[in-house]
């Protein structure tokens, strides 16, 4: 009898003592819960308040007009009414508009592989030799300082390299004895101004393919070139397919860009009488917003780029967004 009172207690004593740490570790994630949102707070409301907002703001006056009633005289003579939508039928049949979006899309088939061929091949040249470390920094700078130059600074500089009269190129060209060109004649406007984009968007692009090869390892090089494949064969066969995500995420950027092709034009417009204020569709909503103080035509332009916009780059993404980025299947 005596030896089984001795055991019980130390039976029920030892979950007594496990109990603690267990409602512990338990508790200890639910105070943490909101800690990732608290960091994610302030960039969601930069986003809601700078994109979002915006966003539906032009959604709902393109379903938006005024109507005038009388004279259009008195503080209720012009009032906003419901429009559904009317303001993209007339965008759609405006005269300039169809214009527009031809330009834009001669624009980016000059710009998009020119652009992002000049840029592969940059990386390309860059990444053949890594031994010299210290020419590669200078070649990364040369080639990328062009993009942080400001696209209206960069209009001006190219402007007025443009212009016969100021232009030093002129002078150098008839110098040897040709006939400079007018690159802002009607002819040339457009390779002008595609001109610029190139110029200033390569070394971004650049530095994107090229920090993707530099991701990868050295032994994959040499034991191609073991095999006796030459420095074309490595790129065309390895370095091309593996950076082939960023190819697509640079082809993707360089097509939003030229869509939204805005600040090149603009500068250079008052240098040159042949372009006009609907050379491209977002020139077209500047001159309805802020010239025809038209904001509800310019609303529903906008909503039709950005539809567009959307349109092709996901379109694009579905079409070779498998091969790209699940190349192991």
């Amino acid at each position: 009898m005596s030896q089984s009172t001795e055991v019980e207690p130390s039976t029920t004593a030892a979950p007594r003592r496990t109990a603690t740490p267990v409602t512990a570790t338990r508790r200890r994630p639910a105070r943490r819960a909101g800690t990732p949102y608290a960091f994610l707070a302030p960039a969601l409301i930069l986003f809601t308040a700078f994109l979002a907002a915006p966003i539906f703001y032009a959604g709902y006056l393109s379903l938006r007009k005024v109507q005038v009633s009388g004279l259009g005289l008195g503080s209720k003579a012009r009032t906003e009414v419901w429009a559904g939508l009317e303001n993209y039928a007339r965008s759609l049949s405006d005269p300039d508009f169809l214009p527009s979006v031809g330009r834009v899309g001669a624009y980016g088939l000059i710009v998009v592989p020119t652009m992002l061929g000049l840029a592969l091949l940059m990386a390309l040249l860059l990444d053949a030799n890594r031994t010299r470390e210290a020419v590669s920094k200078f070649a990364r700078i040369s080639i990328f300082l062009p993009y942080a130059v400001p696209a209206v600074v960069a209009s001006l500089l190219w402007g007025f390299l443009y212009l016969p009269r100021v232009s030093p190129i002129t002078d150098v060209v008839e110098a040897v004895g040709f006939t400079a060109p007018n690159l802002l004649s009607s002819d040339l406007t457009l390779w002008a101004v595609a001109n610029i984009a190139v110029w200033g968007g390569t070394g971004f692009n650049m530095i994107v393919i090229y920090t993707a090869l530099r991701a990868v390892p050295t032994s994959l090089y040499e034991s191609a070139r073991i095999d006796g494949a030459s420095e074309i064969a490595i790129a065309w066969r390895i370095k091309i397919p593996i950076v082939m995500p960023s190819l697509v995420m640079t082809f993707v950027f360089s097509l939003i860009a030229t869509l939204q092709v805005f600040a090149e034009p603009m500068t250079l417009r008052p240098l040159a009488n042949t372009i006009s204020t609907t050379w491209t569709p977002l020139m077209k909503v500047y001159r309805d917003a802020f010239t025809r103080n038209d904001i509800y035509a310019a609303a529903a332009t906008s909503v039709i780029i950005a539809l567009a916009t959307f349109i092709l780059s996901f379109g694009f993404l579905k079409l070779v967004g498998r091969r790209a980025f699940n190349q192991e299947d």
